[in-house]
Parts: structure tokens; C-alpha cells; sequence
């Protein structure tokens, strides 16, 4: 059994890396204010990376209007913004050295495969069996990159969603590094990145809580201590899922909304703004959040936002 515990770190290292597919909403606010206030209610440092691995799913100009207007609400960051984009020499690098150290294998398996022979589904799809373990055997011709797991338990103790445990063989599989399309994966990407950065503390939606094993996984494998990891509830639809742009104008945030979103936000967050707070300035708002904002008032479930 692996276990990972959240430990204290001088000086804290926190950061925010939204996807540019589209303007900032509701959801994305919540992370950018949960990750930044942490970090600098503990007087630490914030960094911002751009997630632009995949560029089909990219929106032009939707990285420098979302950098612009998370100044214009107030928060400052340290150091110049990351795009992964701008990483690739350094992600093949590193799948390279585990390449060496045969932790890594090509895979040939189309979903269609995996589907087929698949002891059973997981929670993010079939449970890869490890038919390409010992020399490829699916039949796609392109292939994907898969890092080796173990039948044992990575266990770690979130922030907020508390004691978690996960066995990677029986609940995940072998898992892609590189995609078959020629895209590196997100979870070779942000390993890297946060490992490069010296990243200590990562607050992040609950929705991301499921492939936090993955990543402790893979940071073992490279010779790095992970993170202390934070997942915060996720603001839900009027239809049960996930927020996201789809929900309508009123998710969207904005120069003129910006401090009501705040507000809304910190409350969403488990903290108690004050009402005054709705007629303020976008940085009075955040200025009351470095003052009082406290993550262990941060709740565990998902839930709608209250308009």
C-alpha cells in the first residue's frame, strides 16, 4: 500500500490551470478562487498555466481574454503564465526516460478492443486488461503510450474530500501517457508541469479527484514527492451535471458581474461574505477573501448554484 498524506511546505506553491475552450464560467471561478486563496492566505506563492495540449478543442483568444479578465477581478500572479503548448520537447523527455526504464509500453488497442476484453467497466470507462503489456496486440496501427500500475493501493488524504483509496490495476488499468492521435495526456502533462514548477498544493474540482491516484503514481515513478491535493465540491446544472458553458449566459463571468460571481463564488465555497459585499468592487471582494477565507469551511458535496 502506497500512502500519501497532506504535508506542510514553506513556502506554499499553488496554482490555477484552466483549458482556453471558451469564455471564463461560474465552475472555473470557483477553482481560481479556492487555488488562490489558499495559497495566499498562507502567504505563498500562485502561479497560472494555460491547458492548451489539445488544440482541436482550443477557442482563439480565449486564453489572453480569460488572463485579462482574472486581472481586472484582482488576482495577481507570480512569475510568467505556462502554456502547455509550448512543452512538448520537455513531456517527450520525460516519456522517454520512462521508455528506458521500461515503465512504459506501446499499446495498439482500439476502444472497440478494450470494450471487448475488459474485466468489467471502472468509473471513467473500461478497466484496460493489459493486452499490450508484453509486446502490442491490438490491431489499431497507430498507438498510444500506457504507463505500467501495480496490484496495490495508493491511499492519500485529500484536504477536503478527506481519505481516499484507489488500486490502480483492479480500477484503472495501464494508463495512457500519449494518445494514439498524437496528443499528449493530461496526465503526463500536469505531473510535469506542477512537478517543474515545484508546485506543493493543488486545489482543484472534485471532478478530478478520481485520477489523483494516477498522478501519485506517476510521480513515484519519476522520484518526486506529490502534492498535498485539494478537491473541491462541483457547482452543478440545472440538469445534475457538471457546470460548464453550456448552462447559459448566467454561468459566464465579466467585468460588470464580476463582483457579484465573487461573492457568489466564496459562498458556494462554504465562506459567509457579507451582503454589502454584493454592491462592492470586484477587489474589495477578493480582498475580504484573502482576509477571511478559511478552506476548512469548504464543504464535500456538489451542489447546484443558488441564484
Amino acid at each position: 500500500m502506497t500512502a500519501i498524506v497532506p504535508h506542510s511546505h514553506s513556502p506554499v506553491i499553488g496554482r490555477f490551470a484552466p483549458s482556453p475552450t471558451g469564455p471564463l464560467h461560474f465552475g472555473t471561478l470557483v477553482a481560481a478562487v479556492a487555488s488562490y486563496l489558499q495559497a495566499r492566505r498562507t502567504g505563498g506563492r500562485w502561479l497560472v498555466r494555460i491547458e492548451d495540449l489539445d488544440p482541436p478543442r482550443v477557442v482563439a483568444g480565449s486564453a489572453a481574454a480569460l488572463l485579462l479578465l482574472l486581472e481586472e477581478l484582482g488576482f495577481e500572479w507570480d512569475g510568467p503564465v505556462v502554456y502547455q503548448s509550448t512543452r512538448f520537447e520537455r513531456y517527450q523527455s520525460i516519456l522517454e526516460e520512462l521508455r528506458y526504464r521500461q515503465l512504459v509500453f506501446d499499446c495498439g488497442c482500439s476502444r472497440r478492443e478494450i470494450l471487448a476484453s475488459a474485466p468489467h467497466p471502472g468509473e471513467e470507462g473500461p478497466i484496460y486488461p493489459g493486452t499490450c503489456r508484453h509486446g502490442v496486440r491490438g490491431s489499431r496501427r497507430e498507438r498510444s503510450v500506457r504507463l505500467r500500475v501495480e496490484d496495490r493501493d495508493i491511499h492519500f488524504v485529500d484536504g477536503i474530500q478527506k481519505e481516499q483509496r484507489q488500486n490502480l490495476e483492479r480500477e484503472v488499468g495501464d494508463f495512457v501517457l500519449y494518445r494514439a492521435d498524437g496528443v499528449f495526456a493530461y496526465q503526463l502533462a500536469v505531473v510535469i508541469d506542477d512537478m517543474d514548477a515545484g508546485v506543493t498544493h493543488v486545489v482543484r474540482g472534485a471532478d478530478l479527484l478520481f485520477s489523483t491516484p494516477r498522478q501519485i503514481r506517476l510521480y513515484h515513478c519519476l522520484g518526486a514527492e506529490p502534492p498535498a491535493y485539494f478537491h473541491h465540491p462541483l457547482v452543478l446544472g440545472a440538469d445534475g451535471q457538471k457546470l460548464s458553458k453550456r448552462d447559459g449566459d448566467y454561468t459566464l463571468i465579466n467585468q460588470v458581474n464580476g463582483a457579484a460571481q465573487l461573492w457568489r463564488a466564496l459562498a458556494f465555497l462554504g465562506q459567509t461574505p457579507p451582503p454589502e459585499l454584493l454592491d462592492a468592487t470586484p477587489h474589495e471582494v477578493l480582498g475580504w477573501g484573502l482576509a477571511n477565507f478559511s478552506i476548512s469551511r469548504v464543504g464535500r458535496e456538489n451542489r447546484p448554484l443558488e441564484l
